[in-house]
């Protein structure tokens, strides 16, 4: 590859983090959820609509210890956004489920997401889809923190 094109795909990459980054903020958090910030909505992403999540599970798919995610926890929780309880059998486990703000705050981070992917995809073809989507994977996979550390 032409090294212009390696150095204008490398400035495409950083500029659309920092796009898709402040698009985010402005686009989500509005005057609705004014009192929560892009990282708790993520947090909220993480934990769903479906059935409770412990503390563990969650923390996981956020890349986070449990300590870090209990700090943002205490705040969603004091806000109204998610509720804990302790599990019946095992009260070492925490589980953790959204409140109705917190499914409303979902659903709105969520149609962000989906509008976003249908402008991404809105001009490609089936072909194209896969291209870009097994780019994709391997930008993925060479953020995984195993891969950052080699």
């Amino acid at each position: 590859m032409a090294q212009n094109t390696t150095r204008s795909l490398n400035e495409l990459l950083i500029n659309l983090f920092d796009h898709v980054m402040d698009m985010e903020a402005r686009a989500v958090i509005t005057e609705a959820y004014s009192d929560i910030s892009n990282n708790d909505l993520h947090i909220i992403e993480a934990i769903g609509v479906e059935e409770p999540r412990n503390m563990s599970v969650i923390a996981h798919r956020l890349s986070v210890t449990v300590g870090t995610l209990t700090t943002n926890m205490n705040g969603l929780e004091k806000k109204g956004y998610i509720r804990r309880e302790r599990s019946l059998e095992d009260k070492r486990l925490v589980y953790v489920t959204l409140t109705e703000k917190g499914r409303k705050a979902f659903y709105h981070h969520r149609d962000f997401h989906k509008r976003m992917i249908r402008a991404i995809i809105k001009d490609l073809n089936e072909d194209e889809m896969e291209i870009l989507y097994r780019c994709l994977v391997n930008l993925n996979l060479f953020l995984e923190p195993e891969t950052m550390e080699s």
